[in-house]
């Protein structure tokens, strides 16, 4: 059976570097006092992000990180992979940032302030991401019952 899965994780790759594509602008701006330089922050990381995001995904979906069913429920999982993600995120935000402004203060302000909101931002991503089944064929059966279902995503 071909692994449809890379479809999803496209998908999650663009709609996440939406929403911290436009974070990382403002933060920039506000943080540097200049609009210009918040863009040109935010658009250098969109490659680089795209990229490093991908694999992050590739790497949690495939990875070695294989714990029992039950042993970890979906919130603490997403917090582990909005950590994760958080540090490779901020790594690349830091690096950009201090080689457009040429002051690696202000990149690593700007990082830092990154730390917090894309933490928030991540985990909500994740969290609306685990309610949809796009790319994952057969993740539940039609036929499960809609309070199994509830139950799930309560946790």
């Amino acid at each position: 059976m071909k692994d449809k899965s890379h479809k999803r994780h496209i998908a999650k790759t663009i709609t996440w570097r939406i929403v911290g594509t436009l974070d990382t602008i403002l933060l920039a701006w506000l943080i540097s006092g200049n609009p210009v330089m918040g863009l040109k922050i935010g658009f250098a990381e969109v490659i680089t992000k795209m990229v490093l995001y991908y694999f992050h995904e590739r790497l949690w979906f495939k990875g070695e990180l294989k714990i029992p069913a039950g042993k970890w429920s979906s919130r603490k999982r997403h917090i582990a992979k909005t950590i994760s993600w958080r540090i490779v995120g901020t790594m690349d935000t830091m690096a950009l940032a201090w080689i457009i402004t040429g002051n690696p203060i202000t990149g690593f302000k700007i990082g830092l302030a990154e730390v917090i909101t894309k933490m928030i931002l991540y985990y909500l991503h994740e969290r609306t991401w685990y309610k949809v089944d796009y790319g994952l064929p057969g993740r539940r059966s039609k036929d499960e019952p809609i309070m199994k279902i509830k139950e799930q995503l309560k946790r």
